[in-house]
Protein backbone atom coordinates (compact mmCIF):
# COMPACT_ATOMS: atom_id res chain seq x y z
CA UNK A 1 0.00 0.00 0.00
CA UNK A 2 1.29 3.49 -1.09
CA UNK A 3 2.18 5.54 1.70
CA UNK A 4 0.53 9.22 2.33
CA UNK A 5 2.46 11.84 1.43
CA UNK A 6 2.43 14.28 4.38
CA UNK A 7 4.03 18.00 3.74
CA UNK A 8 6.73 18.01 6.09
CA UNK A 9 6.64 20.68 9.56
CA UNK A 10 7.67 24.32 8.59
CA UNK A 11 10.20 25.48 11.14
CA UNK A 12 11.17 29.25 11.20
CA UNK A 13 15.20 30.21 12.50
CA UNK A 14 15.90 33.82 13.71
CA UNK A 15 19.28 34.20 14.79
CA UNK A 16 21.43 36.85 12.97
CA UNK A 17 24.73 34.52 13.31
CA UNK A 18 24.92 33.22 9.65
CA UNK A 19 26.38 30.91 10.58
CA UNK A 20 24.30 29.26 13.58
CA UNK A 21 21.45 30.26 11.08
CA UNK A 22 23.03 27.99 8.53
CA UNK A 23 23.73 25.01 10.66
CA UNK A 24 20.00 24.97 12.03
CA UNK A 25 18.75 25.09 8.45
CA UNK A 26 20.81 22.23 7.38
CA UNK A 27 20.24 20.39 10.56
CA UNK A 28 16.56 20.26 10.40
CA UNK A 29 16.29 19.82 6.39
CA UNK A 30 18.19 16.85 6.86
CA UNK A 31 15.44 15.53 9.53
CA UNK A 32 12.75 16.17 7.29
CA UNK A 33 11.81 19.67 8.18
CA UNK A 34 10.98 22.88 6.04
CA UNK A 35 13.18 25.30 7.34
CA UNK A 36 13.26 29.18 6.38
CA UNK A 37 15.71 31.47 8.26
CA UNK A 38 15.72 35.03 8.91
CA UNK A 39 18.50 37.25 10.27
CA UNK A 40 16.15 40.01 12.03
CA UNK A 41 12.62 40.45 13.45
CA UNK A 42 11.00 42.71 10.68
CA UNK A 43 11.20 39.98 8.46
CA UNK A 44 10.53 37.14 10.34
CA UNK A 45 7.07 39.08 11.92
CA UNK A 46 5.96 39.98 8.45
CA UNK A 47 6.04 36.34 7.61
CA UNK A 48 4.26 35.15 10.50
CA UNK A 49 1.67 37.25 9.39
CA UNK A 50 1.80 35.32 5.82
CA UNK A 51 2.23 32.14 7.77
CA UNK A 52 2.14 30.88 11.07
CA UNK A 53 5.17 27.88 11.03
CA UNK A 54 4.88 24.50 13.51
CA UNK A 55 7.40 25.93 15.25
CA UNK A 56 10.22 28.85 15.95
CA UNK A 57 13.37 28.97 17.30
CA UNK A 58 14.03 32.67 18.18
CA UNK A 59 17.70 34.09 19.48
CA UNK A 60 17.50 35.68 22.43
CA UNK A 61 19.73 38.55 20.78
CA UNK A 62 18.29 40.48 17.92
CA UNK A 63 19.31 43.16 16.19
CA UNK A 64 16.80 46.79 15.60
CA UNK A 65 13.42 44.28 17.73
CA UNK A 66 14.69 42.74 21.23
CA UNK A 67 13.75 39.28 21.77
CA UNK A 68 10.87 40.28 24.34
CA UNK A 69 9.60 42.88 21.74
CA UNK A 70 9.12 40.10 18.71
CA UNK A 71 7.81 37.56 21.47
CA UNK A 72 4.99 40.67 22.31
CA UNK A 73 4.28 41.17 18.53
CA UNK A 74 3.71 37.71 18.21
CA UNK A 75 0.98 37.94 20.85
CA UNK A 76 -0.33 40.51 19.49
CA UNK A 77 -0.81 38.47 15.93
CA UNK A 78 -2.43 35.96 17.69
CA UNK A 79 0.73 33.52 16.96
CA UNK A 80 0.44 30.43 19.89
CA UNK A 81 3.09 27.73 17.99
CA UNK A 82 5.73 26.69 19.72
CA UNK A 83 8.82 28.57 20.35
CA UNK A 84 12.19 27.90 21.68
CA UNK A 85 14.46 31.03 22.76
CA UNK A 86 18.06 30.35 21.74
CA UNK A 87 20.68 31.29 24.74
CA UNK A 88 24.18 30.84 25.94
CA UNK A 89 24.51 29.91 29.92
CA UNK A 90 24.66 34.09 30.91
CA UNK A 91 21.22 34.83 29.05
CA UNK A 92 19.50 32.03 30.82
CA UNK A 93 17.48 34.69 33.28
CA UNK A 94 16.75 36.29 30.24
CA UNK A 95 15.37 33.56 28.51
CA UNK A 96 13.60 32.62 31.78
CA UNK A 97 12.34 36.25 31.20
CA UNK A 98 11.02 35.62 27.64
CA UNK A 99 9.37 32.22 29.09
CA UNK A 100 7.19 34.18 31.06
CA UNK A 101 5.97 36.51 27.65
CA UNK A 102 5.09 33.54 25.98
CA UNK A 103 8.21 31.46 24.67
CA UNK A 104 7.47 27.82 25.32
CA UNK A 105 11.25 26.52 26.17
CA UNK A 106 14.46 27.76 25.90
CA UNK A 107 17.45 26.00 24.34
CA UNK A 108 20.97 26.49 25.79
CA UNK A 109 24.25 26.74 23.42
CA UNK A 110 25.84 24.50 22.71
CA UNK A 111 23.09 22.36 20.81
CA UNK A 112 23.36 18.67 20.63
CA UNK A 113 21.49 17.90 17.63
CA UNK A 114 19.75 15.03 18.53
CA UNK A 115 18.44 16.34 21.37
CA UNK A 116 17.34 19.74 19.84
CA UNK A 117 15.55 17.71 16.84
CA UNK A 118 13.82 15.27 19.66
CA UNK A 119 12.58 18.58 21.44
CA UNK A 120 11.14 19.98 18.18
CA UNK A 121 9.64 17.20 17.60
CA UNK A 122 8.10 16.83 20.79
CA UNK A 123 6.65 20.51 21.11
CA UNK A 124 5.22 20.08 17.76
CA UNK A 125 3.02 16.79 18.67
CA UNK A 126 2.41 18.50 21.87
CA UNK A 127 0.86 21.72 20.52
CA UNK A 128 -0.96 19.45 18.13
CA UNK A 129 -2.50 17.29 21.12
CA UNK A 130 -3.26 20.67 23.07
CA UNK A 131 -5.45 21.75 19.75
CA UNK A 132 -7.17 18.38 19.59
CA UNK A 133 -8.06 19.39 23.64
CA UNK A 134 -9.20 22.22 23.31
CA UNK A 135 -12.93 21.54 22.51
CA UNK A 136 -13.40 19.19 25.07
CA UNK A 137 -14.41 20.31 28.69
CA UNK A 138 -11.75 21.01 30.74
CA UNK A 139 -10.99 19.51 33.70
CA UNK A 140 -10.99 22.72 35.81
CA UNK A 141 -14.04 24.94 36.39
CA UNK A 142 -13.30 28.17 34.32
CA UNK A 143 -13.86 29.86 37.86
CA UNK A 144 -11.70 30.32 40.44
CA UNK A 145 -10.04 33.31 42.53
CA UNK A 146 -7.08 34.53 40.08
CA UNK A 147 -7.65 32.52 36.72
CA UNK A 148 -7.87 35.94 34.99
CA UNK A 149 -4.49 36.24 35.58
CA UNK A 150 -3.07 33.31 34.53
CA UNK A 151 -1.15 32.89 30.70
CA UNK A 152 -3.21 30.35 27.91
CA UNK A 153 0.67 27.99 29.42
CA UNK A 154 0.36 28.98 33.12
CA UNK A 155 -2.88 27.76 32.70
CA UNK A 156 -2.22 23.85 31.16
CA UNK A 157 0.83 23.71 33.51
CA UNK A 158 -2.08 24.28 35.86
CA UNK A 159 -4.07 21.50 34.65
CA UNK A 160 -1.42 19.31 34.74
CA UNK A 161 -0.56 20.01 38.53
CA UNK A 162 -3.75 19.69 39.59
CA UNK A 163 -4.40 16.19 38.34
CA UNK A 164 -0.98 15.19 40.35
CA UNK A 165 1.41 15.00 37.55
CA UNK A 166 5.10 15.69 38.14
CA UNK A 167 7.16 18.12 36.59
CA UNK A 168 8.44 15.75 34.09
CA UNK A 169 5.21 14.35 33.21
CA UNK A 170 4.06 17.88 32.57
CA UNK A 171 7.01 18.68 30.74
CA UNK A 172 6.64 15.48 28.82
CA UNK A 173 2.94 16.09 27.94
CA UNK A 174 3.44 20.03 26.83
CA UNK A 175 6.70 19.16 25.16
CA UNK A 176 9.05 21.59 27.43
CA UNK A 177 11.42 20.80 29.79
CA UNK A 178 11.20 20.07 33.71
CA UNK A 179 12.50 23.30 34.96
CA UNK A 180 10.55 25.32 32.80
CA UNK A 181 7.43 23.56 34.29
CA UNK A 182 8.76 24.87 37.32
CA UNK A 183 9.27 28.39 36.24
CA UNK A 184 5.50 28.39 35.47
CA UNK A 185 4.25 26.39 38.54
CA UNK A 186 6.02 29.24 40.14
CA UNK A 187 4.44 32.13 38.53
CA UNK A 188 1.06 30.21 38.89
CA UNK A 189 1.42 29.78 42.85
CA UNK A 190 2.66 33.71 43.17
CA UNK A 191 -0.36 34.96 41.15
CA UNK A 192 -3.15 32.61 42.93
CA UNK A 193 -1.03 33.69 46.69
CA UNK A 194 -0.64 29.39 46.96
CA UNK A 195 1.80 28.76 50.13
CA UNK A 196 2.04 24.87 48.35
CA UNK A 197 0.96 22.64 45.97
CA UNK A 198 -1.92 21.26 48.11
CA UNK A 199 -2.98 25.05 48.73
CA UNK A 200 -3.19 25.57 44.76
CA UNK A 201 -5.16 22.42 44.32
CA UNK A 202 -7.66 23.73 47.19
CA UNK A 203 -7.57 27.02 45.50
CA UNK A 204 -8.46 25.63 41.75
CA UNK A 205 -11.34 23.78 43.00
CA UNK A 206 -12.64 25.60 45.93
CA UNK A 207 -15.84 26.77 42.79
CA UNK A 208 -16.12 23.81 41.83
CA UNK A 209 -19.35 22.55 41.08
Amino acid sequence: MKEIDTAPENVYVVDDDTSVRDALSVLLTLEGFHVSGFSEGDSFLAAVRRRQPDCIILDVHMPGRSGLNILKELHNQQCDVPLFIISGQGDIPMAVDAIKNGALDFIEKPFHAETLVTRIREAIAAAARLKAQASSSSRLTARFPGRDLLTPREYQVLELIATGASSKEAGRHLGISPRTIEVHRARVMEKLGAKNAIDLVHIVLSERG
